[in-house]
């Protein structure tokens, strides 16, 4: 089973016609089981595409989903090309917050196989769509070679943020995910802007409730590196310029409940494909013990 996370900076992004292409070509060739991605924007009060059209490309919306999709919407992009180019999925998209003060900016997920359910829900105490604080999990169920899994795609916040914690979004997730681990397989995937390399803090919180992050547990890992540089978010904060904060983590009732990980680390690095946002991707694949990969 692999898996991909990427958050994508979508239309923020500079040369963004050339880097979605890219990208695009890459899902062809890589084809994920499951992929989480962040930052998946639009323009704000842009046209929004017909039902008929949203439908056919796989799309489930969220309860409740305002603002629509609209046209240039980076999920709906990426869920068309695909289709038109022989790997349909299956796509929802949830929107957050106001981005730049002209995107409608939040997270989605794509799946090989039809979701089951979906779960979409704030994990900020703001509710505010002009705040760019503000902050949901979306998570769909779909099944695995092992039964039904959820899978998450997550951006979270800041550890050192008096405003919105990084500590207190974990436990506002925690309520959703902690039942769901009990019955089976969860996936959290995402940017959870909290460097592996900062001792007591985001990633260490993570591990401490029982997460089994996957490039941590590869038998083959390959690069690890997230972010370079100083990046929005990450500026004046003195820490390293070369961080690893955008993770697969897995939680199970029975800690791995049959699954290795055969091979975890950075795409769409410069060197496993050219970069296509200010991160990196993070891919993991997954095998049963049984020797099954869940393809």
């Amino acid at each position: 089973m692999k898996l991909l996370t990427l958050n994508t900076h979508s239309l923020a992004e500079p040369e963004y016609e050339k880097k979605a292409e890219i990208f695009w070509k890459a899902l062809l060739k890589e084809r994920p089981d499951v992929m989480a991605l962040q930052e998946v924007n639009q323009t704000a009060g842009g046209e929004k595409v017909p039902v008929k059209e949203l439908l056919a490309s796989g799309y489930t919306a969220c309860p409740g989903e305002s603002p629509a999709v609209v046209r240039d919407n980076h999920g709906f992009r990426t869920a068309a090309w695909l289709a038109e180019n022989g790997f349909p999925c299956f796509w929802a998209w949830a929107p957050a917050k106001l981005g730049y003060g002209r995107y409608d900016e939040g997270t989605a997920i794509f799946s090989r196989r039809p979701i089951q359910n979906l779960s979409a829900g704030f994990i900020t105490e703001t509710k505010d769509y002009k705040n760019w604080k503000t902050r949901k999990a979306l998570g769909i169920k779909t099944e695995t070679e092992a039964g039904n899994g959820w899978f998450f795609s997550l951006h979270m916040g800041w550890w050192k943020d008096e405003e919105e914690p990084f500590s207190r979004q974990w436990t506002a997730l925690s309520e959703i995910t902690d039942p769901l681990r009990k019955e089976g397989d969860v996936w959290l995937m995402g940017d959870f802007n909290s460097p592996a390399q900062i001792k007591d803090e985001g990633y260490d919180c993570i591990r401490r409730d029982g997460w089994e992050e996957a490039y941590a547990l590869a038998q083959e890992k390959g690069g690890d590196i997230t972010v370079f540089g100083a990046i929005d978010g990450w500026r004046d904060r003195g820490v390293p310029d070369r961080l690893r904060m955008d993770f697969i983590w897995h939680g199970a009732p029975d800690r791995w409940n049959g699954w290795i990980v055969r091979r975890a680390g950075t795409v769409f690095d410069g060197n496993v494909y050219p970069a296509v946002s200010d991160h990196f991707g993070v891919a993991a694949e997954y095998e049963r013990r049984d020797g099954s990969d869940g393809s």
